[in-house]
């Protein structure tokens, strides 16, 4: 069994400014996917410059989607009950999915802009999302936050504020696969021709079974709980739609023409 690691949440105190490693994190995710989209932005006809307006509108998607997400998917009653909550963001966070919707929405409002076709775009943002997705894992772990269930196995650490017994690092092992794993193989896939929407529908069907995966050994939402069938978590539920979406666009790449 390991011990979990006392991290001080707040990275940096200045007086009555605190910034967090949890903010941070964001931060470290728009600046690798901005430094990683300039290196790659001519290969679609962007310029550098059009690299920081997209990851602007991305940022807004991300934000604006997430929070909106995690209302929508996690907490309605509490929203019924006090509408102000939508903007308490440091309180119930952020939904993956609901980033994931306002990104894309993002990206179909850009693509337009520029004339350029939608997955080719979505193909060019898909590997420099991963790193942004595995630093927020990281802050997840720093403030205690996405438990795992209990487990005997020799890295299991005890959750602050759970008890004594050992439970699995559920957000160190969405940090490997849908930040490290993630990223190395759509980074390697992306450098080669393939054809339209390959990547895309790759990020799409790793992140939805990766994502799947953990929810067997992380701990469902305490006001949700388990749904159907009493294994059923709403992570699951959420990443079975794009399961799908990711295979058939995968099928659908196989008659698309191949791209730099």
């Amino acid at each position: 069994m390991l011990s979990y690691p006392n991290i001080d949440p707040v990275a940096i105190s200045l007086g009555p400014l605190a910034i967090h490693w949890y903010g941070l994190m964001y931060v470290i995710g728009f600046v690798a996917a901005w430094l990683l989209g300039r290196h790659r932005a001519e290969r679609i006809g962007l310029t550098r410059d059009d690299v920081g307006d997209l990851l602007f509108y991305g940022a807004l998607g991300v934000v604006l989607g997430g929070r909106l997400g995690y209302v929508l998917f996690y907490g309605m009653g509490r929203f019924l009950d006090n509408p102000l909550w939508l903007f308490q963001v440091w309180d119930g966070g952020m939904s993956f999915h609901g980033g994931l919707i306002g990104v894309l929405l993002a990206a179909l409002w850009f693509a337009r802009k520029k004339r350029l076709a939608f997955f080719t775009l979505t193909d060019f943002i898909a590997p420099l999302v991963p790193i942004g997705l595995g630093a927020g894992r990281i802050g997840n772990f720093i403030n205690h936050e996405l438990p795992g269930r209990v487990t005997d196995l020799p890295w299991g650490m005890p959750f602050p504020g759970m008890g004594p017994e050992p439970r699995h690092p559920s957000s160190l092992y969405e940090f490997l696969l849908e930040g490290v794993v993630l990223f190395i193989i759509l980074w390697w896939v992306s450098a080669t021709p393939r054809r339209r929407g390959m990547v895309s529908g790759l990020f799409l069907t790793l992140y939805g079974a990766f994502r799947f995966m953990v929810e067997f050994v992380r701990m469902p939402d305490a006001h949700i709980g388990f749904l159907a069938g009493g294994w059923l978590t709403m992570g699951m539920l959420l990443s079975l739609p794009m399961l799908a979406f990711g295979i058939a666009l995968l099928a659908w790449s196989r008659r698309q023409p191949v791209t730099e």
